[in-house]
């Protein structure tokens, strides 16, 4: 008998205004253990306010969100900043690449590792015992993400040197450097050449089952989208229009209607 898989992540009627305007009206979903779930939408649908409000950036005006977190314990987030959020196990990357350019592709990483460290700013004054066997642990796991992504190679050139695809996956070393159990992906393809693209599906495969991940993201090139999630909420206008596997997305009259207009057949 298989066994069922927790809710990780559950939003109820999550709603945002802005001025008078409602960016996003009654969103509600759940994400499962493990799971892999695209949030689709033309441009302007309210994909990335959803992801703001999912990982403490903006308030939802309305409704709940639920996490389970590290230690599998229950909690509301709704009024959660992002700082406490990636403590608790919610990481994320972004639309726009906000690497420290000026830093190596090394130290972009070990900037996320805070949360793990043990020592405290006296053992790092007087370098005691306790500083150096925490900076040798920081440094082994910098080195094993950058393997994971194979940029073990370039781990002291700067940021700013590497190219486009390998910035974006040295966002996601940075984002799973912070040892989440939800990880965020906005648009994590953007920009990519279609070699680029397959590498990072592969990538996202790999340290899903490698970490037991669970993600949730946001793209908008239909064929990685339909070749990587299980199941897929499309979104338009700030609510929710369909939801369920990528073969029956495709073919939603709905969805279809979103993406191409009033016109579309």
């Amino acid at each position: 008998m298989t066994e069922e898989r927790k809710t990780v992540l559950r939003a109820s009627d999550i709603s945002i205004v802005f001025g008078g305007l409602c960016a996003v009206s009654n969103f509600s979903f759940e994400i499962k253990q493990g799971e892999l779930i695209g949030l689709i939408g033309p441009n302007g649908a309210g994909k990335t306010t959803i992801f703001n409000m999912l990982c403490g950036v903006y308030t939802p005006t309305s409704g709940q969100i639920i996490f389970l977190d590290k230690n599998d314990k229950i909690k509301q987030i709704n009024k959660m900043n992002p700082a406490q959020l990636n403590k608790l196990g919610i990481s994320r990357t972004f639309q726009n690449i906000r690497l420290f350019g000026k830093l190596t592709v090394a130290d972009n990483v070990r900037i996320a590792l805070h949360n793990s460290r043990i020592s405290n700013p006296i053992d790092v004054f007087l370098r005691t015992s306790k500083f150096r066997r925490d900076e040798q642990i920081m440094n082994q796991k910098v080195d094993n993400l950058l393997k994971i992504i194979k940029l073990e190679n370039k781990k002291e050139e700067l940021a700013s040197n590497l190219s486009y695809g390998e910035q974006r996956k040295l966002e996601i070393a940075r984002s799973l450097a912070s040892d989440p159990k939800l990880m965020l992906l906005d648009e994590p393809a953007a920009g990519m050449n279609p070699q680029e693209t397959m590498e990072l599906k592969e990538m996202i495969e790999f340290i899903r089952k490698e970490f037991n991940l669970t993600i949730l993201l946001i793209e908008h090139d239909m064929k990685f989208v339909m070749g990587i999630c299980e199941r897929l909420f499309v979104l338009d206008y700030g609510k929710i229009i369909a939801e369920g596997l990528p073969v029956e997305i495709q073919k939603n009259p709905q969805v279809i209607k979103a993406y191409l207009g009033n016109d579309a057949q």
